[in-house]
């Protein structure tokens, strides 16, 4: 029988040797970073690497709340827009601290004055002056003009039978609810000119006439003229006639309170005081 020898069976246990130690240290990879060998000869291991599954799942956590929460916002958003504009149908809001007003009528007509929030959208306050618009005039040449337009506080009835000036009702869900009336809903007013009274001023809706020579200005930033009349730009009481007296310039509006607001026009030319001011008040 022949003797193995002894050098084949040096290498077999040298491969063999080697073999095992290298598929051990392959499943220990995570025991050995924590527990590093003390032989100098052995590399230094790598850092464990971030696993991406773990960032993939925060990410698929947090990313879905956060387009709800910016859902939810939008949302809320478009639902106070859409009350808000329900609240008040037909009503021009919107009146900011700089408005355009415009004075106009014909020349033996009464003077009507329109608030807009910009020479291109509807008015949002117009009203009809008993002063005629020659009047006006003459007072602006000779100094400075104050106009104070005055109306009564709604006085509340019990039964809930009368005109209301102050709260309109409003039927909703919960039976008859009350709301108050904007200063600039008001529909007639008492006029003062300089401290003098001038009869009553009326609230009124700005019909086809009004809308025409309010688009004839449209272009007019600030200044004063004539329009010719035409039978359609025939505005202005006690008979009209004549052309059509105008003047548009930039007010800045002031309120005070629910019950008073100020127009004061802003005069570029001028430093001191305004030259017209308008002031409404509910007392």
């Amino acid at each position: 029988m022949a003797k193995p020898n002894s050098d084949d069976f040096t290498s077999k246990r040298h491969n063999s040797f080697h073999w095992t130690r290298k598929v051990g240290s392959d499943e220990n990879d995570d025991v050995s970073a924590h527990n590093p060998l003390p032989d100098s000869s052995t590399k230094p291991l790598p850092e464990p690497k971030h696993n991406p599954s773990s960032s993939s799942s925060s990410s698929t956590v947090i990313t879905p709340k956060r387009k709800l929460q910016s859902f939810a916002v939008s949302r809320l958003r478009s639902v106070i827009a859409s009350l808000s504009s329900r609240a008040r149908p037909g009503n021009n809001s919107g009146l900011g601290s700089r408005v355009v007003g415009t004075l106009f009528g014909s020349r033996r007509g009464h003077v009507h004055f329109s608030v807009q929030k910009d020479p291109t959208s509807p008015p949002a306050f117009l009203i009809e002056l008993a002063t005629p618009i020659s009047g006006l005039v003459k007072e602006m040449a000779s100094g400075l003009v104050r106009i104070a337009l005055e109306c009564d506080k709604a006085k509340e009835e019990g039964g809930g039978g009368g005109g209301e000036s102050e709260t309109r009702r409003r039927r909703g869900g919960g039976g008859d609810k009350t709301i108050p009336r904007r200063l600039v809903e008001e529909p007639m007013w008492r006029t003062y000119c300089n401290g003098k009274k001038c009869g009553f001023a009326t609230r009124r809706e700005c019909g086809e006439k009004e809308k025409k020579v309010l688009k004839a200005l449209e272009m007019v930033s600030m200044g004063a003229g004539v329009l010719p009349e035409t039978e359609e730009t025939s505005v202005g009481g006690g008979g009209g006639g004549g052309d059509i007296m105008y003047m548009r310039a930039k007010f800045e509006r002031v309120v005070g309170s629910r019950d008073s607001e100020a127009f004061y026009m802003m005069n570029p030319d001028s430093n001191g005081a305004p030259e017209l001011s308008i002031y409404l008040l509910r007392i």
